[in-house]
């Protein structure tokens, strides 16, 4: 890393457009299909017979179905977990296409990331505003007592719990702002925000990605390195939106901001 952050944040804004435009990172990401919905087995855009069974899930499928599991062709039946591991290391493929399985609140789901999508043909670059010094401020990190799980609604029109571990305190604008955050297993932070440029000069939420706090909770808060949401790309994820009390009544137009158009 340079000692100019100029450069360090090109570097970082380079970085992530190259990972969100991979072969299997977020653009690549064509449906997100809920076993739920599809109770016989079958669902038509992806080869072969997926249903739950308890704790795992039960994929069928024949020689003509074209599947791989683990590296290998597959015929039979084989039992599944939820993948957790990076997208191109999960278990399933069909042809290039990656086939994750995801479990949510007990409800299982396949994701289907292909290289082919239209989303990453399309994809242009991230409009990111350039790096600025007043957009990085000093924060303190206060944890709760407990994780606090609240109901949030999801992008899915779905509603789900969000676990959150304390709140992030800093100052912008002249103002004090708090945001209720989580704690990543690294130990970094987390949160789901909007502001005063949401839905109009930037995606309706975005992510701040604090580093993890120091002993006596102090943590640089730095708004150039703002994220959109996978969200932002396609569809088919299923990001929460922000809690009550994370959207800010202040204006951030720093960090990733929007799509550029096509």
């Amino acid at each position: 890393m340079s000692t100019d952050p100029r450069q360090d944040w090109q570097h970082w804004h380079e970085q992530r457009e190259a990972a969100v435009s991979s072969s299997y990172g977020p653009l690549s990401l064509s449906g997100t299909h809920w076993l739920a919905d599809f109770p016989e087995g079958r669902i038509p855009a992806v080869p072969g017979e997926w249903r739950e069974d308890g704790d795992e899930v039960l994929l069928t499928a024949g020689a003509g179905d074209g599947l791989t599991v683990d590296g290998k062709p597959f015929a039979g039946t084989v039992r599944l977990g939820a993948d957790h591991g990076p997208i191109h290391e999960s278990r399933v493929e069909a042809a290039g296409r990656r086939l994750v399985v995801l479990r949510r609140e007990g409800l299982w789901a396949v994701r289907d990331f292909d290289p082919g999508s239209p989303a990453r043909r399309a994809f242009r670059g991230i409009e990111a505003t350039p790096y600025d010094e007043r957009w990085v401020v000093p924060g303190v990190y206060r944890p709760y007592e407990a994780t606090r799980s609240v109901r949030v609604r999801n992008v899915d029109g779905r509603e789900r719990g969000l676990g959150l571990s304390g709140e992030l305190s800093f100052e912008l604008h002249g103002g004090e702002h708090v945001l209720q955050v989580a704690v990543e297993d690294d130990g970094t932070l987390w949160a789901v925000f909007a502001d005063a440029t949401s839905g109009r000069d930037s995606y309706r939420f975005r992510f701040l990605r604090p580093a993890a706090p120091a002993p006596d909770g102090s943590v640089t808060v730095d708004f150039n390195r703002v994220l959109l949401p996978p969200c932002a790309f396609v569809d088919h994820f299923i990001c929460p939106f922000p809690p009550p009390g994370n959207t800010l009544d202040t204006a951030v137009p720093a960090g990733e901001r929007l799509l550029n158009p096509a």
